[in-house]
């Protein structure tokens, strides 16, 4: 690891991706996540790298699918309404079992929305957001340290499993700056994949990069075995911090930068004598389901702190079975609830429960 450096987020996620081993770059710029491709403007040429500003969120999203197909590390980047732009193409690659790094560094919507930092997108990344049945890889960094440790991270499980991994950021993290420790950079970026179309030089078989099977059972086929892939993930790839849970009587569930507001308001009831905790999903997809199901056996409820009108929540309810009350602190279209209002919203439940 390297020493520590003073880094904005957006550009400790395009460090890391470097020192992963990615060697292409395609995007478009959007506030609040434009200092990615900045920082890939700059740094790719120096390196022997590809960084192409496409003409459009749809093009850049297409110029990895193909870069995806030959095996090697590439990743896109954008912010909410870009990312939207970018389905059709995430649907391709998931569809022809790709490994690619999608980052959004969420602003407010619908629509163009703010340029503020939203959670508004939880659905969009957890539950397929394209067309057809896929899954993404969604890991939710809520530091400027896990913005470029998941990017690694990210690049690995897409490579493992053959799926495109997401890095579901917000602007407040993207733009924020904090010290962060680099990884060293892989000694060999370029390893070579069985499966890639690299050109057969006449001494292989043709390999063959498709999502099309016009025979329905054939398609079905493939489907139930990305899905039995997906179940493996769900079993081993499980990420969450637990926060003051052992002796904990409610459970505040929160990621991102709402997983740090959260802390100081658990922090804060904690001297009221509230004893309340915090479980943070790391992974939204897979999303940690056995472990808030074990909570609601020790817990009176849960509440679900979001920058959204309320989406995980509806996975927090699932997860628990609706055994214990889930309760919503909410802030919505680029405002982000403080630690007062959060604890505010721990004492109701508990008031609630009395």
């Amino acid at each position: 690891m390297s020493d520590k450096v003073l880094m904005k987020g957006n550009e400790a996620i395009a460090e890391a991706a470097i020192r992963a081993g990615c060697r292409h770059y395609f995007g478009y710029p959007i506030t609040p996540q434009t200092e990615v491709a900045a920082y890939m403007a700059k740094r790719m040429p120096k390196i022997g790298g590809v960084f192409l500003q496409a003409e459009s969120e749809i093009a850049a999203i297409n110029m990895v699918y193909g870069v995806a197909g030959t095996g090697r590390r590439v990743m896109t980047s954008s912010s909410s309404p870009g990312v939207s732009l970018k389905q059709e193409g995430i649907s391709y690659i998931a569809g022809s079992d790709l490994p690619c790094l999608i980052v959004n560094v969420q602003r407010g919507g619908p629509g163009l929305g703010g340029i503020q930092p939203s959670q508004s997108d939880y659905f969009q990344a957890t539950k397929g957001g394209g067309h057809g049945d896929y899954h993404l890889i969604v890991l939710a960094p809520s530091s400027v340290q896990e913005m470029a440790d998941m990017t690694s991270k990210a690049f690995d499980l897409a490579d493992k499993y053959r799926m495109p991994a997401m890095l579901l950021a917000d602007g407040t993290i993207g733009q924020m700056m904090e010290p962060v420790k680099l990884a060293e950079p892989v000694e060999h970026p370029f390893v070579e994949k069985e499966w890639a179309v690299t050109g057969t030089k006449m001494q292989r078989e043709h390999h063959i990069v498709n999502s099309l099977y016009l025979v329905p059972e054939q398609l079905e086929k493939k489907n139930f075995e990305r899905y039995e892939r997906y179940k493996k993930v769900e079993e081993n790839e499980v990420i969450y911090e637990s926060f003051m849970m052992d002796d904990a009587e409610y459970c505040v569930v929160a990621f991102g930068i709402a997983a740090r507001v959260s802390k100081n308001a658990v922090v804060a009831a904690r001297k009221e004598g509230i004893k309340v905790g915090l479980i943070r999903p790391v992974t939204l997809w897979p999303f940690p389901k056995k472990v808030l199901s074990e909570t609601a056996e020790k817990v009176k409820g849960f509440l679900s702190v979001e920058l959204s009108m309320g989406q995980m929540i509806e996975d927090v309810k699932l997860a628990t079975s609706c055994r214990r009350p889930v309760g919503l602190c909410r802030r919505s279209g680029g405002m982000i609830p403080s630690p007062d209002e959060v604890l505010e919203a721990i004492k109701n439940m508990q008031r609630g429960e009395e």
